[in-house]
This record gives structure tokens, C-alpha cells and sequence, in this order.
């Protein structure tokens, strides 16, 4: 049995989409799909994966305008944070100029558990990018979805709707700098980095 972690980089923020998939059955999560669903689906399924269910991160439109048309073409179901509800149904909060709404199927909170074919991930809130935004991390395969939250070498921005910079301090310092020094962290945009470089060089830690 083997996690792979794959991404793609779309929409016009260029933000990265994630698929996680065991290598023996080949269904994937999707966390964040940005745009495109219907073309998201398709290719997976051009590679043999199915998509068992869709994560979100946090509401801003560059991670969820993809989400309804994914849905609608795979039939999984979408998880993402309780805090960030009223963001994805407005759009003036997340900021869609297609007026963007998205309901989600499990609204999921801090410490909660996701089990997945082969994989298992834990929701860890991280607010301050936006006032109810999350991220995912893999224990076993030792890696953090970070979404908007941590970026290599700096943080989410926080002058949008529901943003707060004292509060997603506080979320880096509290909640991910706990984390091991090996842990890979993927972004919601740019390269990958570890909890250890960021602990080390990071302005903002």
C-alpha cells in the first residue's frame, strides 16, 4: 500500500490542487479544486482514479469554484470547515466574480478525524486568513495540506473579508509549529516546503 500526493496548478491565482490517492484502489481526495471541475475529473479518470470525496481548505473562490461541477461529475461528497459556511455561500466574502456558492455535504471541525481508503487525515483550524479556515494533515505520511494558512517562508494575507493577522499568527505559532520538524507542508500556492525550514526562517514564526 502506498499514499501518493499529487498536484496541479490552475485558475488564474495559480492555485494548487491536490489529489491524494492509495496506489492500491486509486481514489483520491481533492482538496481545494480551484476551476474546472468537470476537466479535474477527467483527468483523473484518465489516469484510473476516481474521486471518493472533495476537501476545502477555506472559501475564497480560488479554491472552490471547481467544487459544485466536481462534485456534480464524481458524486463525492464535500467536506470543509463549519466556521467558513457563511463565506462559501456569499459571495461577496469569497470574493467570486461568477457568484460562486458552495454547500457543503460534512462540515467538519478542529481535531476531527477523516478516513479515506489507505489514508486517514486529521482537520486542524487554523483561522486568520479568513475567519474559519483550515488545514489537513496526513500523521502517517507526514505531510500538512496548509492551504492560505503557511507558504514557504510567509503566511496567508489577511486584508480580506473575515481576515485577521493577530489571529493567524496565532494559528502558525499554536497549531502548526507544533507539528515535527519532517513534516511537509503543501501550500495553497508556490513550492513545497517542512515544518523545520519555516520553524528556522520563517519572518512570521
Amino acid at each position: 500500500m502506498a499514499v501518493r500526493l499529487c498536484s496541479m496548478v490552475m485558475g488564474p491565482v495559480a492555485t494548487n490542487v491536490y489529489y491524494i490517492y492509495d496506489e492500491d484502489n486509486k481514489e483520491a481526495v481533492v482538496i481545494d479544486p480551484a476551476v474546472k471541475g468537470q476537466w479535474i475529473y477527467d483527468h483523473l479518470l484518465g489516469k484510473g482514479i476516481s474521486v471518493s470525496a472533495i476537501l476545502i481548505t477555506h472559501g475564497h473562490f480560488d479554491h472552490i469554484t471547481g467544487v459544485n461541477e466536481l462534485r456534480e461529475a464524481s458524486g463525492a461528497e464535500v467536506y470543509a470547515p463549519l466556521a467558513e459556511k457563511e463565506m462559501l455561500a456569499d459571495p461577496s466574502l469569497n470574493l467570486s466574480d461568477e457568484n460562486v456558492t458552495v454547500k457543503a455535504d460534512h462540515d467538519v471541525t478542529d481535531g476531527e478525524e477523516l478516513s479515506f481508503s489507505g489514508f486517514r487525515l486529521r482537520v486542524v483550524e487554523t483561522p486568520g486568513h479568513t475567519g474559519g479556515g483550515c488545514c489537513y494533515y496526513c500523521e502517517q505520511e507526514k505531510f500538512l495540506i496548509s492551504g492560505d494558512t503557511l507558504f514557504a517562508g510567509s503566511i496567508g494575507r489577511t486584508d480580506l473579508p473575515t481576515g485577521s493577522h493577530t489571529t493567524l499568527i496565532r494559528s502558525v505559532k499554536e497549531k502548526l509549529m507544533t507539528l515535527p520538524d519532517d513534516v511537509t507542508v503543501y501550500p495553497g500556492h508556490g513550492t513545497s516546503t517542512t515544518i523545520g525550514e519555516e520553524r528556522k526562517y520563517n519572518p512570521y514564526v
